[in-house]
């Protein structure tokens, strides 16, 4: 199956701390890179092939801010050009291998596997809680998930599966019966619901101190094609009249950043911002915790999904009501994906 996925947009690569100066290896949208950190500090990648014998660059060694194949010594600088060739002194102009566009935002490495040239930095996603005084942010892990990213999306644009996924964490039975909403846009799918008058989601009773019922609602907003930032949270039951006050009450952005790694592979960078314990350690490590125990079941129920899909190549599942905002959000990918290749065919 070919990876529905557009090039010409941002993606999460991984974080900004795994990137040092030894040499690793990354794989996004079914592409080998060769990913580092140049002598000033700059992240640069590279196609983790050298283009003699395929030999993997990853197994070389680094010189300066250049790559030595580990095979026979052809060196490539960090725009991908061959700098060297061990007893050759004419390099061949084809002697180079791609390099592609990145940015560190978020505590994260983005990449522009697109045309280099509309590879605009101001279009990485910024959440303007990030940084921001009265937020605390506190980055995750990088959670590999063997399904298609757009399943993960699918799961991102759902707050219906909360009430009955996560219980011991992010819902209660109190959700069960209240109707989604959602809307959407060229780029992206905002769902969302409030609960209220009623007890408090494990997470928010752990953290909240609540000492009765609470309003509480999720808002999940997906950014094609592979973001989604859920913003949740509660305040006593009465206390907020208006949706746009919900920073009056206990208030999180759990932010997913997805990597399409092939077309049954992805990996959730997932982080944390809140405006409750600001600088409080310990709360980040139990947050952490928590979130774990909600991702990873995220996690078991997709890939036990894909194994069944797998399995009955041929079945068409039914659709309810809350697949609404799923099948926008994978109407918008697909129309990026044919605008792209519409642009390469008049070109």
């Amino acid at each position: 199956m070919k990876l529905l996925a557009p090039r010409n947009t941002w993606y999460p690569l991984t974080w900004s701390r795994n990137v040092t100066r030894s040499l690793a290896r990354h794989r996004i949208l079914g592409m080998d890179l060769v990913v580092y950190r140049g002598e000033a500090g700059q992240v640069i990648a590279l196609d983790d092939a050298c283009p003699h014998r395929l030999a993997p660059l990853s197994m070389g060694k680094l010189k300066g801010d250049a790559i030595e194949c580990g095979y026979h010594g052809m060196t490539f600088g960090a725009d991908g050009r061959c700098v060297r060739i061990p007893g050759q002194p004419v390099i061949p102009q084809n002697a180079r291998v791609p390099s592609y566009p990145l940015r560190e935002k978020m505590g994260l490495v983005w990449i522009w596997p697109g045309d280099p040239a509309l590879a605009d930095p101001s279009l990485i996603y910024d959440l303007p809680q990030f940084g921001e005084a009265g937020w605390h942010a506190a980055e995750g892990d990088a959670l590999r998930i063997e399904t298609n990213y757009l399943n993960l999306a699918d799961n991102l644009c759902d707050p219906a599966h909360v009430s009955f996924v996560h219980l011991s964490t992010l819902g209660n039975s109190a959700s069960e019966e209240i109707p989604v909403e959602h809307t959407y846009g060229d780029r992206g799918v905002l769902v969302w619901r409030w609960i209220r008058n009623a007890p408090p989601i494990p997470l928010f009773a752990k953290y909240g101190n609540f000492s009765g019922n609470v309003d509480r609602w999720h808002y999940y907003d997906y950014v094609a094609p592979c973001i989604a930032v859920i913003d949740f949270g509660s305040a006593d039951a009465g206390a907020i009249a208006d949706p746009a006050d919900r920073g009056k009450g206990l208030r999180i952005f759990a932010c997913h950043f997805i990597t399409p790694v092939d077309d049954n592979v992805c990996i959730d960078h997932w982080l944390h911002v809140r405006n409750f314990a600001l600088d409080d350690a310990d709360v980040d490590q139990r947050l952490h915790g928590d979130f774990r125990i909600a991702f990873n079941e995220d996690k078991e129920i997709l890939e036990r999904i894909e194994q069944v899909a797998q399995a009955r190549p041929n079945v068409k599942c039914i659709r309810l009501a809350i697949d609404a905002a799923p099948q926008r959000m994978r109407r918008i990918v697909e129309r990026m994906v044919a605008g792209e290749a519409e642009t390469r065919a008049s070109a």
